[in-house]
């Protein structure tokens, strides 16, 4: 019986017992009939996860960290939590929608980069210890060629971290050199990059060729590094004859039904379905909205391995629920449990690197300060997070999705308060509260080999 029909029982009684002690027959003083408190209905631990969430994003907003979010998370396969907070800009004309288009920024890295490395090496046709220079064209003879594919995706190869690419193209007197940009379209300058400029039809040699003379550190310790992600999109069509998001769209995509993961949304999507990120003051000088934020992955025409890719929340999850099911989706295998299993592992874990093969994962030793994720994510959990502000996280062990999008870079990057407020880990922290028990422990820290 519930507290409610019990309440209303009780106070039939009391109504009944006034009635009849106003008769002649019984005397009953209602003061002696014992008072009942008011049974207040407790939250759900669901409604006090939003509840958390709502307060912190809200705050995040106010804050400046972001415009607006939206944040998608699956536990078993089912929705835990999902929503949509804010406007796509501070002028709060355009509230956020739930299937909103977001710039993904490094997420692109393992949504399309990693996707295509591990399909490749299923198909016997890239070996992880092979040198880079077996694969592109023009490194035979450099020493970054000959670092190799695992190293490369590890971030382990000793490449630097990136390069400018829009000023090492300038003049001393600040122009363009010839066969880079132009300020108007024509055959040869195919690209929009932005107004009054336009890329050369061949400007990827460019990034070839300055990839190659950049700077290389012997020891081949952890660096963080872009690089080795701009010639994915030549290794897949050097082995496979498929242009790089043809490629995608036919071993993963398409079958997924994630028709929003794609490069330059503007050729299929309205802009009022795509957040905006930067309002550019330094290269592209305009509002960035429907082309991608990173300035080498403009350059290259909007396509490439470590950036480019654009999404909403719900085709996002479709991928990473594959890979957190051990690459299976609804019935359809895409890649191997043991594939997954390998990319997502540590791979150089006595270098202190805490890097997979292009998946990022739980720092060797937890530290509050320094983690993007939960302390109770477990080892076997990977994800990424993104410069424009995005976030997704699997974890195979607990079966828990999380993912965070924003436009944290809106209007500048120089926004830093997503960081200072801690929103993406708090966020992923309090998940883990809700689905885990509190006799749940994180695994312990991972031993160095």
């Amino acid at each position: 019986m519930s507290y409610r029909t019990i309440v209303i029982l009780l106070l039939f009684t009391i109504i009944q017992v006034s009635a009849f002690a106003q008769s002649d027959s019984l005397s009953i003083s209602l003061d002696s009939v014992p008072k009942i408190d008011t049974i207040q209905a407790q939250p759900s631990k669901a409604e006090m996860l939003g509840a958390k969430i709502d307060s912190l994003v809200a705050h995040a907003i106010a804050s400046e960290a972001f415009p607006g979010c939206v944040i998608h998370t699956l536990y078993k396969g089912e929705e835990l939590f999902s929503k949509s907070y804010g406007f796509h800009t501070y002028d709060s004309l355009q509230p956020m929608n739930f299937y909103d288009i977001f710039d993904l920024a490094s997420v692109s890295k393992n949504t399309g980069g990693v996707l295509a490395m591990m399909k490749l090496y299923e198909m016997g046709l890239v070996q992880l210890d092979d040198p880079i220079k077996d694969y592109v064209k023009g490194f035979g003879w450099n020493k970054r060629g000959r670092s190799t594919i695992r190293e490369a995706m590890s971030h382990q190869a000793g490449l630097q971290s990136w390069i400018k690419f829009y000023e090492e193209i300038k003049k001393k007197n600040g122009k363009y050199r010839s066969r880079t940009l132009a300020e108007e379209q024509s055959e040869e300058y195919p690209f929009k990059a932005a107004d009054g400029k336009y890329v050369h039809k061949d400007f990827y040699q460019k990034i070839k060729k300055m990839i190659r003379h950049s700077t290389y550190h012997k020891e081949k310790k952890y660096i963080y590094s872009d690089l080795f992600f701009y010639l994915v999109p030549e290794i897949v069509t050097n082995l496979t004859g498929m242009e790089y998001e043809e490629f995608l769209r036919y071993h993963y995509y398409d079958s997924l039904e994630a028709a929003t993961i794609g490069f330059n949304p503007l050729l299929n999507y309205d802009p009022s379905s795509i957040v905006p990120t930067e309002i550019d003051t330094f290269f592209r000088m305009e509002n960035i909205h429907g082309t991608v934020h990173d300035e080498g992955a403009i350059l290259m025409k909007g396509v490439s391995g470590h950036a480019g890719l654009f999404a909403n929340a719900s085709d996002l999850s479709k991928v990473w629920q594959m890979l957190l099911n051990g690459g299976e989706y609804k019935g359809k295998r895409y890649l191997k449990p043991a594939t997954i299993e390998l990319f997502s592992s540590y791979q150089y874990p006595s270098n202190d690197s805490r890097r997979g093969l292009g998946f990022d994962k739980p720092l060797l030793e937890y530290d509050p300060k320094l983690s993007s994720v939960a302390e109770r994510a477990s080892v076997y959990s990977f994800g990424h997070s993104g410069y424009t502000g995005t976030f997704v996280w699997v974890d195979p062990m607990h079966d828990l999705l999380y993912i965070f999008l924003s436009n944290r870079v809106y209007p500048s990057r120089d926004h830093r308060a997503i960081y200072e407020l801690n929103v993406r880990p708090q966020i992923h922290t309090w998940l883990y509260e809700m689905v885990l028990p509190e006799s749940v422990q994180k695994v312990e820290n991972f031993e160095k080999n």
